[in-house]
């Protein structure tokens, strides 16, 4: 008998960790931050906003992200797990605005209240597999595209031999800012992109493929990249071609190392989106379904375009 209570007592202990681990062990609410990476500083600064909120508020916050931001195979396994591990409120800055749709149906059947931050969810995609999120918090990406558009007409008067550095073809984000960015060019002729091909929101590839789009258009005097860190990789581009000072740089999400190319005068601008905002807003409409209170449905954060200027 002994041995058989000491049996069934290691087995409860082993049981134990799983059950309370909603709550980290700790009776703290459990709030968990899925980025699409740690390796950007515009991640970084919605982790801190994040951590803060959740401090003041006194909740547990989990942040986990892939390595790489076109790794969306390795988000969906962070969420994925999450859910089963068992967290109270999920909030998750897509990789993929398809591909979350079959992680987010997951965290609905576990009854895990999901708050979306930075991209959007694809529309259709959500509505045949029938999922829900509660809260949405980012900053208008067609809208800044806009603002970048306006900012090389202005700053050209309306005449550009144009490259662009997209985001990952096919993911709302980058397809947004581009959209954005190609209406507020449209009306003037003098602006013309020759050149438009993806980066994957990454600084060696920002180099790579602007240093091609030299060698291929000689003539380029303009490049809108559609996040900070292909716009950093396009300004060493431009060193290594002795051509610094000779091509408008326009970037997007105003992280430090923009800002001070920016001040340096190697960048003329860059679209600032606040995502420490979107960090502590996610955390806070999270905290908010935890304890059944509403929340609204959609938080805009604003936008603003850095230059030396300002």
């Amino acid at each position: 008998m002994r041995r058989a209570s000491l049996a069934i007592l290691a087995v409860f202990t082993l049981l134990l960790p799983a059950a309370c681990n909603r709550g980290q062990g700790s009776g703290k609410p459990r709030v968990a931050l899925v980025l699409k990476t740690l390796n950007n500083p515009f991640f970084i600064d919605m982790q801190h906003g994040a951590e803060d909120a959740a401090k003041r508020l006194d909740v547990d916050l989990t942040v986990q992200a892939a390595e790489r931001e076109t790794d969306v195979e390795k988000q969906m396994q962070i969420i994925e797990n999450l859910v089963e591990t068992g967290v109270n409120a999920l909030a998750i800055a897509p990789s993929g605005s398809k591909e979350v749709v079959t992680a987010i149906a997951k965290a609905n059947a576990a009854n895990i209240p999901v708050v979306i931050v930075d991209d959007r969810v694809d529309g259709p995609a959500a509505r045949e597999a029938g999922v829900h999120w509660e809260a949405y918090t980012g900053s208008d990406n067609v809208e800044g595209g806009r603002i970048a558009g306006r900012f090389l007409v202005q700053i050209s008067n309306g005449s550009a031999t144009v490259a662009v550095l997209e985001g990952i073809p096919g993911h709302q984000t980058g397809d947004a800012r581009l959209r954005g960015f190609k209406e507020a060019i449209q009306g003037s002729p003098g602006v013309k992109v020759v050149a438009s091909q993806t980066a994957n929101w990454e600084r060696d590839q920002g180099f790579t493929v602007f240093q091609n789009m030299l060698q291929a258009h000689p003539d380029i005097t303009a490049v809108f990249a559609c996040n900070d860190m292909m716009a950093l990789g396009a300004v060493e581009a431009i060193r290594a071609a002795n051509r610094t000072g000779q091509i408008h740089v326009i970037g997007f999400d105003a992280v430090d190392d923009a800002r001070k190319a920016i001040a340096a005068g190697t960048m003329d601008g860059s679209v600032a989106q606040f995502p420490s905002e979107m960090g502590r807003i996610a955390v806070e409409n999270a905290v908010k379904l935890i304890h059944h209170e509403p929340v609204q449905a959609e938080t805009p954060t604003k936008l603003e375009m850095i230059t030396k200027a300002k």
